[in-house]
């Protein structure tokens, strides 16, 4: 468990955000451990499997979060077109969501102009995961890789297209 906390701490290569959200929470991390690490800020823990929702919402109450993490049972390409979630967070994270361009296509809805995208990268890794042209469709610039993890900013606001239909950004990837 402590090198999954040493892990998550790697994503704080970001200055404290104000609202954040954990991509495919899975257990909670790296949300659960970012939200102790930055108290002010406030999270949505976003799982599609009911399973793990109910165990991160009972974790959220367990470590005294509740009042500040919400977790949502959902799919990403279904909550990035509601008007609560699109466009409002300074931060998503992600740690073993999918391949780059998933990752991508399914936080930059989340993310206001100027957000952090911060995702997990393996221990070497190719620059052309991430391609520029590809993070420019989605109003997205690559800012490079930081230790364990890689960091995207949303430069323009998403198209409404973006995200597409469950499960079309893992079958038909954008690049």
């Amino acid at each position: 468990m402590a090198a999954h906390v040493t892990h998550a701490l790697e994503f704080a290569v970001v200055p404290s955000p104000g609202q954040a959200l954990d991509l495919g929470s899975g257990g909670g991390i790296p949300g659960l451990v970012l939200a102790d690490h930055w108290p002010e800020s406030r999270w949505v823990l976003l799982d599609a499997n009911e399973r793990r929702s109910i165990a991160l919402e009972q974790a959220a109450v367990e470590l005294e979060m509740g009042a500040r993490v919400v977790v949502l049972r959902d799919r990403a390409e279904r909550a990035a077109h509601d008007d609560r979630w699109r466009g409002v967070f300074d931060l998503v994270v992600a740690r073993s969501f999918g391949p780059p361009a998933v990752v991508a296509e399914c936080s930059c809805a989340f993310l206001q102009v100027g957000g952090l995208l911060v995702v997990s990268e393996p221990p070497i890794a190719a620059p052309e995961r991430w391609s520029p042209k590809g993070l420019q469709r989605l109003g997205m610039v690559d800012r490079g890789s930081h230790h364990a993890v890689r960091v995207v900013e949303q430069a323009a606001t998403a198209a409404t297209e973006w995200p597409r239909k469950i499960g079309l950004p893992a079958k038909h990837p954008l690049w």
